[in-house]
This record gives C-alpha cells, structure tokens and sequence, in this order.
C-alpha cells in the first residue's frame, strides 16, 4: 500500500446525529445527576467516587467483552456468528443485557491488526467495554489513530509488524466496533474463565494485546 499504512474505513452512511463530544443515554444523564447530588451533599467522598469509576472502567465493564472474546477463541461456532454479527450471536448467550443493534467484531489476525476510534466524538461499545478511558475521549486519540495509527500502537508499547495492515474503523451513534484480538499462543487447554483474565480493556479497542504472560489460577 505505497503511501499508506492503514485503510481508514468509514461508513458514510451513517452520521452522529447527536451532540458530539457529549453523548449520554437517558440512564447515563441519571447517573451523572445522582453522583452530582451525592458529592454535593457530602454523601460520597469524590475520591471514592473517582475509584468506583475507574475500576467499572478498567475491571468491571471489560470483563463483559473478555467474556465474549474467550468464548470466541474456544468455540469456533460462537466466533463465526460473532463476526458475522456481533449483537445478534451475543444475544444468544443469555446473560448479557442488550447490546447495540450494530456492533461489529473485527478480527486481528497476523496480516491485519485493528484499532478503534471515534473520530467526531467517543462513541464507544460500552455494553462490552464499561466506561471509556480518558484517551479515548481526547482529541489527540481521536485524530492521530486516523493519521498515524502505528505511532499510536507503538506509544501504548504494541509494535506491529510492516508487514501487517492496520485498519482503523470509525465507530458512529449507529455502528460500533469491537476487536477480537488473537489469542496468545501457550494458551492451549485454557478453560474460558482463564482466557478471561488474559483479555485487556486495550485489546478489545486495538492499542493493546492480551497478557499472555499472566495464566489465570
């Protein structure tokens, strides 16, 4: 690809017809409401509010993803229902509340490694995910993921081959995207809640990789 180094795919189709930059469900709109009230009053120290969000944001909310992401690696039927229709094969599973009625699973394979960014503001799969990061949000991100896709993997330590395409998918109001890394090699034999742990936040959006050194007890 002279001249490039990724594909930057775009679905013109569709369009944030929301408020960029602040977009919020009904029930988030509460939740920001509440911890407003909570704080304000004394109820809540904002230190341990800050705590609660950042483990829903980095424990809690991905553990939701991983799960699907291990039953993909270990169950090659799940996997192919999930790529070729991500809400519809994880509603099927049962103990997921609704997810998005377009969420698509975009595969990391060898030759393709790809990454997830809402260029217009910070759509974002949370029913998978939980809570964004902070970068995700930010304009750097949200700019040179499009621009310069590999310096941002190899500012997050993920170095990809030059051989390896990276693809950037724009998520919308309507279409977001979720990433089934590759699973770690030396994880042969690994029972699903053991793969669960190895699956990272990061490697869900694409700027990381599983922990492939961290075997689950």
């Amino acid at each position: 690809m002279a001249g490039k180094d990724h594909d930057h795919h775009h679905d013109h189709g569709h369009r944030h017809d929301h408020d960029h930059g602040s977009e919020l469900s009904e029930t988030q709109l509460r939740v920001r409401a509440l911890e407003t009230i909570l704080t304000e009053k004394g109820y809540v120290d904002p230190a341990a509010l800050d705590a609660i969000v950042e483990a829903y944001e980095t424990k809690i909310g991905p553990r939701n993803g991983a799960r699907v992401v291990a039953k993909a690696w270990t169950d090659p039927a799940f996997k192919k229902a999930l790529l070729e229709n991500a809400s519809k094969a994880i509603e099927t599973l049962g103990h997921f509340s609704r997810v998005g009625d377009h969420l698509v699973a975009v595969e990391n394979t060898p030759k393709t490694h790809n990454i997830i960014v809402c260029t217009l503001c910070s759509c974002y799969p949370w029913e998978m995910l939980g809570l964004p990061p902070v970068w995700y949000k930010a304009s750097p991100y949200r700019s040179r993921a499009v621009k310069d896709p590999r310096g941002v993997l190899a500012d997050f330590g993920v170095e990809v081959s030059k051989d390896t395409e990276i693809r950037v998918w724009d998520s919308t109001a309507e279409t977001r995207f979720l990433v089934l890394p590759m699973r770690p090699e030396g994880t042969e034999g690994w029972s699903e809640d053991q793969l669960t742990e190895i699956v990272t936040r990061d490697s869900m959006i694409g700027t990381g990789l599983p922990k492939a050194d961290e075997k689950a007890s």
